[in-house]
C-alpha cells in the first residue's frame, strides 16, 4: 500500500516544477508542493541504491547507500549554503538528528510496543553522536560571540569534519567486514532491477531532487514569513522531517510488523549517520561554494544533548515499550516548542 502511494507521489515532482516555472503559484504553494515531492523522491533514491548494491557487493553498496541515502538532505544543505542561509543549514542538520532520535524512535516504539532491542548496536550509534557533539563544541563555542559565520570558524570546522569522516569510514569498514564474515559462503541471487536501470533511476531521481530542493530552499524564507515562523524553526522542524520522511515511515512500518529491533536500528543509525557523515560532508563540500562554519547555537547543542540523554535512557534497558515511545515523542514536542521560541540568531 505504502509503495503504491509513494510511486503515485512521484508525479508531484514534475507538477511542482511546472507550476513553479509556468504558473508562479507563490512561495507557500511552492514550499508545500516541494516538501511533498521530496518524500517519494527520497524513497526512490533509497530503492535505487538498494538494487544497485545487489550488483556491486557490500563495499560499494554501503558507499552508495551512505552517499545517496542522504542525498535529499545534502542537496538541500548545499543549496542553502549557496544562498547564504547558514542558519537554515545548521538548523536542518540539527533537527534531523533530534528528529531521528526522538520523533522516529518514539513513533517506532509506540507502534511496536514491547520487545527486545539490540542494545550494543544502539548504544554504539548514540556513542558516535556523543563524540560528534563533543567535537562540535570546538567551532561552536567561539561562535557564541561575534560573527558566527566568520572565516576563522569555518577553518576551525575543517579538522572537526575530517576527524568525524575518518571515524565514519572506519566504523563503516568494520560493519561491512563483519557483514561479509557473517554471510561468507552465501550466494545471494540477484533480483530486481539491473545495474544499468538502478544507475539511471538513481541519476534521474537525484537530479529531480536537486531541482525540487532548489524550489524548496528558494521559497523557505517567504513561506516562513507568511506563517509568522522563523527560518530556523522551518529548517529545524519542517525541512528536517521532510528530508527523512520516507526513511521515517519505513521505520514505523517495520515496527508495526513486529521488527522493533530493526526499527530502533534504523532510527539510531540514521541519527548517527547525519552527525558523523552528513554534517562533516556538508562542511567540507561547502568550501567549493562558500565555507560553512559548524558554529551551532546553544539551543541546537542543548537539544542534541537532551535528545541523546532521553534516547539513552529509553534504550538503556535493552527493552522497548509504548510508554518509552510516548516519552520520546513528548520530548520531541518539547524541543519543537523550544525551537519555536528560540527564533533566529
Amino acid at each position: 500500500m505504502l509503495r503504491r502511494v509513494l510511486l503515485a507521489g512521484l508525479a508531484i515532482a514534475p507538477v511542482t516544477m511546472a507550476l513553479h516555472w509556468l504558473a508562479s503559484i507563490g512561495a507557500t504553494a511552492d514550499f508545500v508542493l516541494a516538501s511533498l515531492a521530496l518524500i517519494p523522491l527520497a524513497w526512490l533514491i533509497g530503492e535505487a541504491t538498494e538494487h544497485a548494491a545487489d550488483h556491486t557487493g557490500a563495499g560499494i553498496g554501503g558507499f552508495l547507500n551512505a552517499t545517496f541515502g542522504n542525498a535529499p538532505e545534502l542537496i538541500i544543505a548545499l543549496i542553502a549554503v549557496d544562498r547564504g542561509l547558514d542558519e537554515v543549514v545548521r538548523g536542518s542538520l540539527t533537527g534531523s538528528v533530534v528528529g531521528n532520535l526522538l520523533l522516529v524512535l518514539g513513533a517506532s516504539l509506540l507502534a511496536g510496543g514491547d520487545g527486545e532491542i539490540d542494545r550494543p548496536s544502539t548504544m554504539a550509534s548514540l556513542g558516535l553522536i556523543a563524540l560528534s557533539l563533543g567535537l562540535f563544541l570546538i567551532p561552536a563555542i567561539p561562535g557564541w560571540h561575534g560573527d558566527p559565520n566568520r572565516h576563522s570558524l569555518a577553518i576551525a570546522s575543517l579538522p572537526v569534519a575530517a576527524v568525524l569522516l575518518v571515524v565514519y569510514l572506519y566504523v563503516t569498514w568494520r560493519s561491512l567486514r563483519r557483514h561479509a564474515e557473517l554471510h561468507s559462503g552465501e550466494d545471494d541471487a540477484l533480483t530486481g532491477w539491473s545495474l544499468r536501470t538502478s544507475i539511471v533511476v538513481l541519476g534521474v531521481a537525484t537530479a529531480a531532487t536537486a531541482i525540487v530542493a532548489e524550489i524548496l530552499v528558494g521559497s523557505l524564507e517567504d513561506f516562513a514569513g507568511r506563517l509568522g515562523l522563523t527560518d530556523f524553526f522551518v529548517a529545524a522542524v519542517i525541512v528536517a522531517i521532510v528530508g527523512n520522511a520516507a526513511e521515517h515511515g519505513g521505520a514505523v512500518i517495520v515496527a508495526v510488523r513486529g521488527k522493533i529491533t530493526l526499527a530502533t536500528e534504523i532510527a539510531t543509525s540514521s541519527a548517527a549517520q547525519v552527525a558523523v557523515f552528513l554534517v562533516p560532508a556538508v562542511a567540507i563540500i561547502s568550501w567549493a561554494i562558500k565555507p560553512l562554519a559548524l558554529s551551532f547555537r546553544q539551543v541546537e547543542l542543548g537539544a542534541l544533548v537532551a535528545a541523546l540523554a532521553v534516547a539513552g535512557a529509553a534504550l538503556g534497558t535493552g527493552r522497548s515499550s509504548r510508554l518509552r515511545g510516548a516519552l520520546l515523542a513528548a520530548a520531541y514536542a518539547g524541543i519543537v516548542v523550544l525551537f519555536y521560541k528560540a527564533g533566529n540568531r
